[in-house]
Formats: C-alpha cells, structure tokens, sequence
C-alpha cells in the first residue's frame, strides 16, 4: 500500500512537471497572419499533415510554443502553425526599429517569404528564412545582395529585391517597365493566379551543377513571379511560402480550394548529358493547352534559351487541379550555359514578364 501511494505522488509530481513545461510565454498571445497562404499542421512539424489554411490578415491566438511553432485551434481541434510567418498584433518592433539612428542602416523585408543565404548569390545554401515586415541591421552589400546581422550573432545575405533597399538605377528601371507595362499592355485584376514553386524540403529536386538544388532555385524564381503578377494586379496565392515538403496532392488541393483561374507549377530541369538545354511548358487537358500554348509562345519569344517545346504529360499535379494548369521546366541547371542564365535577375525578371504577357493573352 506504501508503495502505491508514492507511485500515486510520483505521477501527480510528473503531470505537473509536464504542464509547466508546455506553457509558456505566448500562451495568450495573439498573432495575425503576415503571408498569404499559412498552412495549419496537426503537430509542430514541417512534415506533419496539413490540417486547413489560413490567410494574410487572419488572427490566432497563441496556447503554448515550442521548436518555432505556436499551438492554437482550428475546426475546434489543437493545431499548429510556423511563428515565424506570424506577426504579433499590436507589436512596435517594426516601427522602432525604423527609428534606429541613421547611422545604422536598416531594411525591411517586403516579400511574404524570403530566404537568408550565407552568400551573396542564388547558388548558396539557405541559412535561415524571414517574412514580410521583418527588419534587419545592414552590414554589407555585394551587387544586388545585403549582408544583414542575425539575432544569433550569424550573419547571412538577403536579396535586395525582396526588401524596401534603395534599388539601383538598373532595379529602379525594371520596376518602372513593368508598371508601366502593365498599364499599357492589359491588366490582371480580377484573376487568380495559384503559383507552385516545385519540390521544397525533404525533396530536393534536380540537383544541378556545384550541388545547386533545384528547390531553391524553383523559390526563388517563384517569388519573382508573385511579385510581378501582383504589379499586373493578379491575386497570388503560393502553394508554399518557404522551403518545406507539400505532396502533389496538396499543392492541387491549395488550388481546388479557392477560385482559382489559372495554376501554374514552376520548375527546372536535369538531364545525365550536360549538353541537353532548354525551356519546356507541359499540360494536361485541353484548356491547360490553351494555357501553355500562350504562356510558352511568351516565354520563348523573350528568354535567350533553347525553345524545347510544348508536351502534354499526365503529371499528377496538373491532372488533380480543376483550373487549367501547366507546368513550367525553365531550364536545365546540369548545363553550364542555362545555369549562368537562370541564375541572374534579369533571366528571372523575363520570366516574370513574359509569364504574365503570356497570362493577358490567354484571359483575352
């Protein structure tokens, strides 16, 4: 009987341990959405199953946090989402750091998710990711990349197209054609477009030249895309705001869940003889060909690489997606010569307009 009183304490003493331990800080806490599609998770995990979405602007409430997730309900049910896309309401930090003194020069992220790389360019490893709104202490530059200070003590690198930076005249111009463009050409408005940046996380994708992975290659062209589309005044929805894993079937499920006018699955291509090289557009159904066929005839009337075609492949992604969908192979990153292209800014700024040249048409 001794005994089984103190087994009886002992697992009074451990469930209290437990429950101190899960609750923390931001129990309480509430946060609104920063990006536009955050995915809901049933555990605190990248690789947990996605349980329902939210999106740019809606508010959680905050139970507990722990590993960079906060534990709120949805449908009813405890669920998780990723802190690092939620911005705490009522919070001062942006505004204050702002007011640094001028000595300190500061940038503030503008895109919904970017990633922090440990080099000044598109073929170095991702270190860390942040969100729109975020702000960071410059510290160097290199062409058309900021060195920023971490809140570990590391530093990284972040594209200066993707934060409120002073643009070079180059940059400056860009911006101004595609306003510009836009007006002159036709506009997006109205439309919906829902972008998938391929692979992401646990799924590398192609792996290229000097180890380069596709995935974040496939992001950051991707972003450039939204960016611009949104100039067009197209409604962009991103099937994944940061580098982890969505199954085919999720991506079309993103889709399929919002009136979605056109789909549209970026990628890049590899091949075991590094001569191959080339642009292909594929689809699936009759009205994904209407699609490709515009978007394709854009693109390889603006991109100096090899035009391989059109196809029509039953690809799991296209065929589970209601809206009429293609699939976009921009290149081959196992050939030298597409790699050096694909990898600048102007290539994907090209890209970025003639997809949504290739869009106007199509929706006239």
């Amino acid at each position: 009987m001794r005994n089984f009183g103190i087994g009886i304490i002992l697992i009074l003493l451990l469930t209290l341990f437990v429950h101190v331990e899960t609750t923390t800080a931001a129990s309480g806490q509430t946060y609104e959405v920063g990006v536009n599609i955050l995915h809901v998770r049933e555990a605190a995990d990248g690789d947990a199953d996605i349980i329902g979405l939210l999106q740019q602007g809606d508010k959680l409430t905050a139970f507990q946090e722990k590993y960079g997730w906060v534990q709120t309900y949805y449908a009813g049910e405890p669920a998780w989402v990723a802190k690092h896309y939620l911005i705490p309401t009522g919070s001062t930090t942006t505004s204050s750091q702002k007011s640094m003194s001028s000595a300190t020069a500061s940038i503030t992220v503008t895109e919904s998710s970017v990633n922090i790389r440990s080099g000044p360019g598109l073929d170095y490893r991702v270190v860390a990711g942040t969100s729109q709104g975020e702000t960071f202490n410059a510290i160097d530059h290199s062409g058309e990349w900021i060195q920023i200070s971490l809140s570990n003590g590391q530093t990284g690198w972040i594209a200066s197209w993707l934060t409120d930076s002073i643009q070079s005249p180059k940059e400056q111009k860009n911006r101004t054609n595609t306003a510009a463009q836009s007006s002159s050409i036709g506009s997006l408005s109205g439309y919906t477009i829902v972008l998938d940046a391929g692979h992401g996380g646990r799924d590398p994708g192609a792996i290229g030249l000097r180890g380069l992975y596709e995935k974040d290659l496939v992001y950051d062209t991707t972003s450039t895309i939204a960016q611009t589309l949104r100039n067009y005044g197209a409604t962009v929805i991103e099937t994944r705001t940061g580098d982890y894993y969505l199954s085919l079937d999720e991506r079309a499920s993103i889709s399929n869940t919002h009136y979605t006018d056109a789909f549209i699955s970026v990628h890049y291509n590899s091949f075991p003889v590094v001569s191959v090289q080339g642009i292909n557009t594929f689809y699936s159904s009759d009205a994904g060909y209407a699609l490709a066929k515009d978007i394709h005839s854009s693109l390889t009337s603006t991109v100096p690489l090899n035009n391989r075609g059109m196809g029509k492949e039953n690809y799991k992604v296209l065929r589970n997606t209601i809206a009429p969908a293609i699939l976009l192979e921009l290149g081959f990153i196992t050939n030298a010569y597409d790699l050096s292209i694909i990898q600048t800014a102007d290539y994907q700024n090209q890209v970025a307009d003639a997809i949504a040249k290739g869009l106007i048409q199509y929706f006239r």
